[in-house]
């Protein structure tokens, strides 16, 4: 059975949609048999795999209006192992229709169910709201990759999701954990960086990951041409980082990727 992670918090400009693409990425390099699902209406990570509209054929719109089962949704992309579900969420009728639809928040939870058997990973991009999709996406996962940009207003973000994470064991999914704190944009040497390192530390020890993923114009760079950096500049520094993390979290799940297997 695969592994569902949501990428979440209730920042914008963290990396939470970079992350989602370049780790889902690097899984299926790993060979891992990866499904990456957006569901932010803002479709970024369509942008990041190089998907036009032209070229989606169906996405979370059809799984949530009950149009589609969601392996009509499922795209190939240039990455053998990875599969992709776009948001096509593209008008704001659209977005007002899809948001009183997420109000069901077992819809994703219900679709995943006839797929996850299909892979070792499933990556969620999350928007940066705490509400409607995002409620589905964490009631539909096992686990929750929180991506922090050093900051006060990120660190107050954590915060409040940990809550959020608290509320949602309560009311839709007693299981959910969290999968790691990974730091993004991240400098060396930098007071912010330090500050808010020992912050997280005291706070969240157990959750920060061993791998960070350094600021690098790369990772932006490659959206431009629609392709994970791995794909566009495998040995860049932010390549190896995000290929490091994915061996990390491999290693953490191995034990449940080996029953997977049984």
């Amino acid at each position: 059975m695969g592994k569902i992670i949501s990428v979440c918090i209730a920042k914008g400009g963290v990396g939470k949609t970079t992350t989602s693409v370049n780790l889902a990425a690097s899984l299926a390099l790993a060979e891992k048999s990866t499904l990456l699902i957006d569901i932010d209406p803002y479709g970024s990570s369509a942008v990041a795999m190089g998907f036009t509209p032209d070229k989606i054929k169906a996405g979370i719109s059809e799984i949530f209006n009950f149009s589609k089962a969601i392996e009509y949704t499922i795209h190939k992309t240039e990455i053998p192992f990875l599969d992709f579900v776009p948001a096509n969420i593209n008008s704001i009728q659209n977005d007002e229709r899809f948001a009183k639809m997420t109000e069901n928040r077992v819809v994703l939870k219900n679709a995943l169910k006839d797929i996850r058997n299909k892979y070792d990973f499933i990556i969620i991009d999350c928007p940066p709201t705490l509400r409607g999709i995002t409620l589905n996406a964490l009631t539909a996962s096992d686990t929750v990759l929180i991506p922090v940009k050093c900051g006060q207003f990120s660190l107050e973000a954590v915060d409040k999701l940990y809550d959020y994470i608290n509320w949602v064991r309560e009311v839709s999914n007693p299981y959910l954990d969290i999968e790691g704190i990974l730091l993004t944009m991240y400098e060396k040497n930098s007071k912010v960086t330090e500050i808010s390192e020992r912050e997280l530390r005291l706070k969240y020890d157990g959750y920060l990951f061993q791998n960070n993923i350094p600021v690098t114009n790369l990772l932006n760079e490659a959206t431009f041409y629609g392709k994970p950096l791995c794909l566009y500049k495998i040995n860049s520094e932010g390549s190896v980082a995000y290929i490091n993390l994915s061996y990390e979290i491999i290693t953490k799940n191995q034990e449940l990727l080996n029953k997977s297997k049984e």
